[in-house]
């Protein structure tokens, strides 16, 4: 899963880095498109964590035929849910990104990159469920060699579209949408033909509308609560992002480059949280309740030391990687900034993270949701706002940190009492 996630993440970072060889403006511009893309795929991961929860059960079962349903009824419903958003967010592309602070100039390069960018949704939509499909059936290796090969296709791409060659003309911005547009449409071609041909994990037809509504409504229950929790993340950064850009493109450019950072640095957090779910669960459902409390506190542990040493790792190359994204002097120095500070609280966000996908496990998704809305609107963005009007970006940063303190310790005590409550209710029966 680790490989996997590291192919799929190098989509925005190769995307970046090509764009940022273009310019500031453009660089800043796509900076702007984080939490709109994000938010779709927020979707994509919500939905694929109530698709894994619903057809790993029927598979364990021994009821396959009812897998199949499922199956068929999550990638049509990913399809219409993704879709219906991409055609809401391109009807009101101006107004969202002039909300995030986007002036003129970058809304011209916006519109080209999204234009592409929402076409493709649908095309990512459905390989990111049929992962989930595919590891709900105990296979981890063939989504990651998939997202493998789509970051390949979309990273040998970029520069052939943004700059040119040959016969083909240089596009720019709108290069890197339609690099990405390609790459995920063969991953859209290849998981179909997987799940419905050579695996038959999924019917070869549409689900009539009564068996539609049926699946969905169980792959809502979860599904709808854990995407709801996961779009609140690009919300968040929304918010954030138009404060950020009261200080100038330049910030803007460094909060993009982050941003893309973080991805890969919290790649492993990512990884354990698509792979510890099914693990609690599975504990779980053989009343092995200690086994599965014991996972989630080594995971807990391991990513504190891990994150830690990710930190220590980012500030001692950050002078290279800021000259890697960044022309302008200014922008480097920005990044340097980011780098020496925030990634310090991506083991307590992993803590977070991987409380949230275990109360998923547990089938208590309000839980998890419950949680991200302290995390990010109570504490996250009211502190770091306040820091910005304090401390300006240094302010920011640092409050973020803080507010990662309160909510790590927050849900590790609420995921213990709920672990405890589920021991005692065992032990009652």
């Amino acid at each position: 899963m680790i490989v996997g996630m590291i192919m799929l993440m190098t989509f925005g970072l190769v995307d970046t880095f090509f764009v940022s060889l273009l310019g500031t403006e453009q660089l800043a511009a796509i900076s702007f498109t984080f939490p709109v893309t994000f938010t779709l795929i927020s979707l994509n991961i919500g939905l694929g964590i109530g698709t894994s929860a619903c057809i790993a059960r029927f598979l364990g079962a021994g009821q396959h035929s009812h897998a199949q349903k499922y199956a068929t009824g999550a990638l049509m419903l990913s399809a219409l849910m993704v879709g219906g958003l991409a055609i809401v967010g391109w009807l009101l592309m101006e107004p969202i990104f002039g909300l995030l602070g986007a002036d003129h100039s970058q809304m011209i390069h916006i519109r080209d990159y999204m234009n592409i960018w929402f076409a493709a949704g649908v095309f990512l939509a459905m390989p990111m469920v049929g992962n989930s499909v595919l590891r709900a059936a105990g296979d981890t290796k063939t989504p990651s060699k998939l997202m493998a090969a789509s970051g390949l296709i979309n990273a040998v791409l970029d520069p052939v579209f943004i700059f040119g060659l040959g016969p083909l003309p240089a596009m720019g911005i709108k290069g890197a949408a339609l690099a990405t547009f390609i790459a995920w449409g063969c991953s859209f071609i290849y998981i179909m033909h997987l799940l419905i041909v050579k695996r038959q994990l999924a019917l070869p037809r549409l689900l009539n509308l009564g068996e539609f509504i049926t699946t969905s409504k169980t792959l809502l229950k979860i599904g709808l609560p854990a995407a709801g929790a996961n779009m609140l993340t690009p919300l968040a950064g929304g918010v954030l992002t138009a404060v950020v850009a009261e200080f100038g493109p330049e910030a803007v450019a460094m909060w993009g480059v982050g941003n893309r950072l973080e991805s890969i640095a919290s790649i492993v957090i990512l990884a354990l949280s698509m792979t510890l779910p099914p693990f609690i669960s599975q504990n779980l459902g053989a009343n092995k309740i200690h086994r599965a409390q014991q996972a989630y506190q080594i995971s807990i542990r391991f990513v504190l030391i891990w994150q830690l040493a990710v930190f220590a790792l980012l500030a001692f190359t950050a002078p290279v990687i800021a000259s890697v994204f960044a022309k302008e002097q200014q922008v480097a120095h920005l990044i340097q900034t980011f780098l020496y500070i925030v990634p310090l609280g991506y083991g307590l966000q992993g803590v977070i993270i991987l409380t949230n996908s275990s109360f998923n496990a547990m089938h208590k998704p309000m839980s998890a949701l419950t949680l991200s809305v302290i995390r990010l609107f109570v504490l996250f963005v009211p502190l770091s706002y306040i820091g910005s009007v304090i401390w300006q970006l240094h302010g920011m940063f640092w409050a973020g940190i803080l507010a990662n303190i309160v909510t790590a310790t927050l849900a590790y005590w609420w995921f213990s009492k709920a672990i405890q409550q589920t021991t005692h209710s065992e032990e009652s029966v």
